[in-house]
């Protein structure tokens, strides 16, 4: 028992109050985060949508978030984090509701449009955020909390979004805008800003052009960013073509509702104690395992067929996503410079946005032209050339974390969390 005690101390004790008010937030957001989960399945079985069309709305939500994170991350910057935040969950939450009661198509991909970009805009001012509040020594832990807040509340959101969606779809779209509409009522009464004038000088002073031409030179960092968009684009099958493909095999959304509520059990379950299992090891390496068992994962769904089986695969690949994030966050942390640690952020967002707005196009097509199998083996393969960039890369990036901290500047990081989630983060 005290050996209990001492762990939980030792993870949750001395974080400020402002954070846990964020993380409250995060998981409130993520009970209601019925939509994305579902929106296949919806569009699909409810709307009568072909998989194409489906793949489209889909990849448009996440053309909306391209342009979300670009435009948090600068607004975070200039404007601050807390007017983004709340303009964002406000905006998402009424993006919502229209979403719901949209029925052509256009309507419908419109609405998904400007989903994503109020809901993606509110990812760099939350990461921002974070790291402002909270102690170097202490992001780890923090973000780690933060992650499994987030699949906690996916977990939960998965198997009540199954159920509820027997009944009404339309309760799913009412209750994610009202978590929305929650957290912003928790940023605007308990959250103060918490951009350091210092830091909202310079950013002010520097023009935008200047800071996309610093981004755009930083090589070690933008490689990263191209690698994280490889795994995503593997990851965020599992909101687009897997669904489709256990209602194939004459599966219920209600049971890939239980299922991909693994997901988020699995990480519930053990993802406190993985920031303590790899700590003092080589995060490229770290991150480099974390490819490979995730495109294994999803290239053992191409042997599936019934529930059980998806399972086992689900939770292959939340190994691989629970090895992925911690790692993921700490080391954007010290590639980022403080006076433009919003812009970062959306950079980094924006690789998730990419392949939101692609994976679940290019899935389709491989679906409908190569066969449901090869999409599978592809993830796979994915996994692991991703895999063997990492291990070559690796180096330059700890290189250029170590003169970013000898030259004392602020670092920032970046909250790797599931990219167009049931936000993250969804997600």
């Amino acid at each position: 028992m005290r050996t209990m005690r001492s762990w939980f101390r030792d993870t949750t004790g001395g974080l400020p109050t402002t954070f846990w008010y964020l993380w409250s937030g995060t998981l409130i957001n993520r009970l209601g985060s019925f939509v994305l989960v579902f929106l296949a399945i919806y569009l699909t079985q409810e709307r009568g949508f072909s998989a194409s069309q489906a793949g489209l709305v889909i990849g448009l939500w996440g053309v909306g978030g391209a342009f979300g994170t670009t435009a948090g991350g600068t607004l975070a910057d200039r404007w601050g984090r807390r007017p983004t935040l709340l303009t964002a969950h406000v905006g998402a939450a009424a993006m919502m509701l229209a979403l719901g009661l949209a029925r052509d198509l256009w309507a419908v991909a419109l609405g998904a449009l400007l989903l994503g970009m109020f809901a993606e805009a509110a990812r760099p001012a939350f990461g921002a955020m974070m790291i402002d509040v909270v102690p170097a020594k202490d992001r780890l832990r923090a973000f780690s909390l933060n992650y499994w807040a987030i699949n906690l509340g996916f977990a939960c959101a998965a198997v009540l979004a199954g159920l509820a969606a027997q009944a009404d779809y339309l309760l799913l779209f009412v209750v994610d805008a009202g978590t929305m509409l929650v957290t912003a009522l928790i940023i605007f009464t308990r959250v103060p800003e918490t951009r350091q004038a210092g830091s909202a000088s310079t950013a002010a002073a520097s023009a935008p052009r200047g800071a996309l031409r610093t981004i755009l030179t930083d090589r070690v960092y933008l490689g990263f960013v191209a690698l994280n968009l490889f795994s995503a684009l593997v990851f965020l099958q599992h909101i687009s073509m897997l669904p489709i493909a256990m209602g194939d095999d004459g599966l219920s959304p209600a049971t890939y509702g239980t299922v991909i509520a693994l997901n988020g059990i699995l990480i519930v379950v053990g993802q406190l104690f993985v920031p303590r299992l790899i700590r003092g090891r080589s995060r490229s390496h770290v991150l480099a395992l974390a490819a490979v068992v995730m495109g294994v994962g999803f290239g053992l769904t191409a042997f599936a067929g019934t529930a059980w089986f998806y399972g086992l695969t689900v939770l292959m690949w939340t190994v691989g996503e629970m090895l992925n994030s911690p790692s993921n966050s700490t080391l954007i942390a010290e590639l980022s410079p403080a006076e433009l640690r919003g812009r970062y952020q959306g950079v980094f967002s924006l690789s998730w946005q990419i392949a939101g707005a692609s994976a679940p196009i290019l899935g389709g097509v491989i679906r409908e032209h190569a066969g449901n199998d090869t999409l599978w083996y592809g993830c796979a393969a994915l996994g692991v050339l991703t895999a063997v960039a990492h291990l070559v890369s690796g180096p330059a990036r700890e290189r250029r974390a170590v003169a970013l901290r000898l030259s004392g500047e602020a670092l920032a990081p970046v909250t790797a969390n599931r990219g167009p989630q049931p936000a993250e983060a969804v997600a």
